[in-house]
């Protein structure tokens, strides 16, 4: 085995590692600067500003469709079955609670019920409640309260030893519980319970049945939480230039039309071939996944 160099070493030491694949936001203005802002160059004058900010809302575009910035936070839910959304969170991708095997076991959003908002207080007769400034009274909701409380294996199709379709002498008919009863919808014939997402308050509420229960959110971010975060893969680098480009020319008064239409095909082009770059898809791993598709069952 040959020799580490002090800069190999000092890489695999420190706490930078994979971070080769990716560009900074410095260096891709700076490059940009370089590359297409001069005397004799598509755009001979731009203010570094205007690229820096072109350049910002380039990298959110590509955090939600091109290189798709997942994160993956880990939390305990606690006694109130509500946790708040992640700082940087768009949008989630799949909430799983996780076993004493550290497997994931994919947690449904509860479509069939909501987390209102807020409640309005209404005395005796159903009259909306009011304050001594004129302003409505508002409650905790009663639907969060009851979700909060909620059996959910009575919604999943479950059954109890004193059910009178669940025979005690056979507990082989356990195998059938889930979504065993007849019109059993298939999203809800399951035991990972559910979540619903309370978008007013900024917070992922879940069913009662996963209390003090470590769960994963894989959640899309903007790419521009940290400095650190804003920076580019490589395989989506002439992509952003292009963006960043087509962003600056179509907002210039004084640019011929059809200069911004080649770029903003250029820029198409460049997202498409980003794309491709990016889609990580593996032959060896879809054969293995294909493989099971000939299995034969036995009836």
């Amino acid at each position: 085995m040959g020799l580490i160099t002090q800069t190999n070493q000092a890489y695999y030491e420190g706490s930078d590692l994979g971070n080769y694949r990716y560009i900074p936001l410095n260096d891709i203005v700076n490059n940009f600067m370089f590359a297409y802002v001069g005397e004799g160059k598509i755009i001979e004058r731009a203010s570094k500003r205007d690229v820096v900010y072109h350049t910002k809302r380039a990298m959110q575009e590509f955090a939600y469709d091109i290189t798709k910035v997942e994160k993956i936070q880990e939390v305990e839910i606690p006694a109130s079955l509500s946790i708040p959304m992640p700082q940087d969170y768009v949008n989630y991708v799949s909430i799983s609670w996780i076993d004493k095997a550290g497997i994931e076991h994919p947690i449904p959003r509860g479509r069939i019920t909501s987390s209102p908002s807020e409640a309005v207080a209404q005395d005796d007769q159903g009259n909306y409640t009011f304050a001594g400034d004129q302003t409505l009274v508002t409650t905790t909701p009663e639907t969060t309260t009851r979700f909060n409380t909620f059996n959910d294996s009575n919604l999943s199709g479950g059954t109890n030893n004193d059910d009178y379709f669940y025979n005690a002498d056979f507990p082989a008919e356990r195998l059938l519980e889930s979504g065993k009863r007849y019109g059993a919808e298939p999203e809800l014939a399951n035991r990972n319970g559910m979540f619903i997402i309370d978008e007013a308050n900024g917070k992922i509420n879940f069913s009662s049945s996963l209390v003090n229960v470590v769960v994963t959110i894989k959640y899309v971010s903007d790419g521009l939480g940290t400095d650190d975060e804003m920076r580019v893969h490589k395989f989506a680098e002439e992509a952003i230039y292009k963006h960043v480009a087509y962003s600056v020319l179509s907002s210039m008064s004084n640019v011929p039309e059809y200069i911004v239409n080649r770029f903003k095909r250029e820029r198409r082009g460049a997202m498409r071939h980003a794309k491709l770059r990016l889609y990580d898809l593996k032959t060896a791993e879809m054969t293995n996944v294909m493989r099971g598709k000939s299995k034969q069952i036995k009836h």
